[in-house]
């Protein structure tokens, strides 16, 4: 077998859907490729025209799949100072309008030949897997990673019956992890825990963030204004992000915070009640539609204010960072990476929230230290991530270091027994996501066990072979 290894990155969403799903994985794929030691393909999902005009913002739509591959390219070109190596395969998928996520369809596995199958990346493995009808991941790769992006818990627990469905999820997220994943990767402590995984935020940012972070430090040096306006906030503008908890505290702290000015960038299905409930305040609080963060129009803003405790890593807070600024934050352990930043005030009641405001407003952001946008890069999350995935850690047999003769045929036994229900698990679940009733029951969109005829005629798949009818002849 050649040294030279070969990634698969698997997500759950693709551009023009600008979610952390489609974004943060484009980046892995593009500087795991960089240095050329390594052969990446990022496989990312299709779904058809009236799937499309449902999930892609702004009307972009795409006829073929190799229209949607320029596109990506296209984005991540105009992003990083070097060109990607990588190469782009779509899999069969659906959206589902009951769970707003893209699920796939069929055996997603096949979009890797198996003479290429080494190192599987799962985006999101339990949503990948909740209803994998197919090859085993781990028979099929060497190693299977999976990265966890989403804390599905607390959006199930804001359901109907949230609490019994969150109990639900948290058992079936563990279940299809520890069967189809030799490694699992949280970014954050927020989310739930899984078996075989480690914390470790395997993410960057943006290199263009970055370029404004050097920008304003050279400003600083050069005994400039760096920085012109107050502070802001930007996310997506529905309560659960941070919305309400904001507000509360500029109102119940409306007298000390006086002559404070807040900018709110997003939009959301809560606009709205956001802004008529900024309107109620005396303090200077405006609500602007969402924009891009990279927009030269934030550049200039001293403090970011992130009171959100709904995301495993904020995207929006480590951008900010990147750029130079001050970011307030609560004690949460989503936000225990940016700790090491100095940049970073945390926050562990109203009273700290009012009072690092205050002081952050008064004084100038530290500069950034070469170790400091180092850590933020996507080269030092590519680092992080290699080292987090053990990716030459032997799947086989493990060793064993003095091994007594009355210890190892045990040992060999426990192994055995562990495999074998292991096995029964991976069977029991092939099983159970095999019946088109029991898919349904659990949330799947109809029909999924194979690509239709749309999608195999989209990606150019052959149609499955036709089921032989039984002939009887009648007896005259």
């Amino acid at each position: 077998m050649s040294t030279r290894r070969h990634f698969a990155v698997f997500t759950t969403a693709s551009l023009p859907w600008m979610t952390g799903t489609s974004i943060n994985p484009l980046f892995r794929a593009a500087y795991l490729a960089k240095d050329g030691s390594r052969d990446v393909t990022l496989v990312i999902p299709w779904i058809s025209l009236k799937d499309q005009e449902l999930v892609y913002p702004n009307k972009i739509v795409f006829d073929s799949p190799l229209e949607q591959e320029g596109y990506v390219r296209r984005w991540i070109e105009e992003r990083v100072d070097f060109r990607p190596s990588f190469s782009i395969k779509f899999y069969p998928a659906k959206f589902s309008i009951e769970m707003r996520s893209i699920l796939p369809v069929g055996d997603i596995t096949e979009c890797i030949p198996d003479e290429m199958a080494d190192i599987a990346v799962l985006e999101e493995p339990e949503h990948l897997n909740w209803y994998h009808h197919g090859r085993r991941w781990k028979n099929k790769f060497r190693r299977v990673i999976g990265v966890i992006h989403t804390n599905y818990l607390a959006y199930v627990r804001r359901e109907k019956n949230g609490q019994v469905l969150a109990c639900c999820l948290r058992y079936m997220n563990t279940w299809v992890s520890r069967i189809y994943c030799h490694k699992i990767i949280r970014l954050s402590g927020a989310t739930q825990d899984f078996p075989k995984s480690v914390v470790c935020n395997v993410h960057g940012v943006n290199p263009k963030f970055l370029e404004v972070g050097k920008l304003k430090l050279k400003q600083l040096q050069n005994g400039e204004v760096a920085f012109t306006k107050g502070a802001y906030y930007i996310g997506k503008m529905v309560w659960s992000k941070g919305y309400r908890e904001l507000l509360d505290l500029l109102s119940k702290y409306q007298s000390r915070l006086g002559g404070l000015e807040v900018d709110l960038y997003g939009s959301g299905e809560d606009s709205d009640e956001v802004r008529e409930s900024a309107e109620r305040l005396s303090l200077a609080v405006k609500v602007h539609p969402g924009r891009d963060h990279a927009d030269p129009l934030f550049h200039d803003y001293k403090v970011f204010i992130n009171p959100s405790t709904t995301d495993v890593v904020c995207t929006t807070s480590a951008e900010a960072l990147a750029m130079g600024k001050i970011v307030i934050c609560a004690n949460h352990p989503s936000n225990e990476f940016f700790k090491q930043f100095p940049n970073c005030r945390i926050y562990n009641n109203d009273e700290e929230f009012v009072q690092l405001t205050l002081d952050a407003l008064a004084e100038q952001p530290a500069p950034l230290t070469d170790t400091n946008m180092y850590d933020l890069s996507w080269e030092a999350a590519t680092d992080r991530f290699m080292e987090a995935a053990e990716i030459n850690l032997p799947t086989a047999e493990p060793r064993i270091h003095q091994a007594s003769k009355t210890y190892f045929p045990t040992f060999l036994r426990t192994r055995k027994v562990k495999q074998n229900l292991e096995d029964a698990s991976v069977y029991l679940h092939q099983a159970l996501s095999g019946l088109e009733v029991t898919r349904c029951a659990f949330g799947a969109v109809p029909k999924t066990l194979q690509p239709d005829e749309q999608l195999r005629k989209d990606l150019g798949l052959a149609s499955p072979p036709k089921k032989k009818k039984l002939k009887l002849k009648l007896m005259t």
